[in-house]
């Protein structure tokens, strides 16, 4: 074999790790395992007995906690500014739903949109707003799952975070959820959380804004 062919091989291996997949392994699991609306996360979000909020993931990633939260009931907007990224989600959704059966009702509670949430948001009409920026380094030296560190090459660190929390903030008409290591520092210059759900690895900080309409917050 040629080192042309080899260097081939290894691009092809290299580019076929990432994949977003709704169907098998660890979403798959969480599916059918997870607690439904006893997890952490819908309980962040506000999803309860009668009722199911409009919910935006405006750092979609992989789409993980967008399925879930999709699984559930909710209808599901995801916005992903990163073009391989936005992709890689829009493959997986089509094949999801090529599954048809659950996997395709699913899929029809998500709608997958292209650009920076900051732009976005104030064109659209969440009760609840996920945040789930590229979280700061590990303390220990514990490493980060492949996948994860496959997108923060993809997507890199996303250093606006803050900027993202305080416009969510502002329009969301119910919360904004900020998912976050559960031992990290909060991140610099947001305001306190109304309150927080603390998991093993991860904590949810709740922001309650109860809108009627977006309030005047500036960045």
């Amino acid at each position: 074999m040629h080192g042309n062919d080899i260097e081939g091989l290894g691009l092809k291996k290299r580019t076929a790790e990432l994949r977003v997949d709704f169907v098998n392994g660890a979403v798959a699991h969480r599916l059918r395992f997870g607690g439904g609306r006893g997890q952490d996360l819908a309980k962040a979000m506000g999803l309860r007995a009668g009722k199911t909020p409009m919910i935006i993931d405006a750092t979609a990633g992989l789409g993980r906690d967008s399925f879930l939260l999709a699984s559930l009931g909710a209808q599901v907007t995801l916005i992903e500014r990163s073009e391989k990224m936005h992709a890689l989600l829009a493959d997986g959704m089509t094949r999801a739903a090529a599954e048809g059966g659950d996997f395709r009702d699913i899929i029809n509670r998500m709608t997958l949109l292209k650009g920076d949430a900051k732009d976005l948001l104030p064109e659209l009409s969440g009760e609840a707003i996920l945040i789930d920026p590229m979280h700061p380094p590990r303390k220990n030296s514990a490493l980060v799952k492949l996948d994860l560190r496959q997108v923060r090459e993809i997507v890199g660190t996303d250093d606006d975070a803050a900027d993202l929390v305080r416009v969510a903030l502002k329009y969301a008409r119910n919360r904004v959820v900020l998912k976050w290591p559960a031992k990290a520092d909060r991140i610099e210059g947001l305001e306190p959380c109304t309150h927080q759900i603390i998991g093993k690895t991860t904590r949810y900080d709740v922001f309650m804004t109860g809108l009627g309409m977006p309030k005047d917050v500036s960045i």
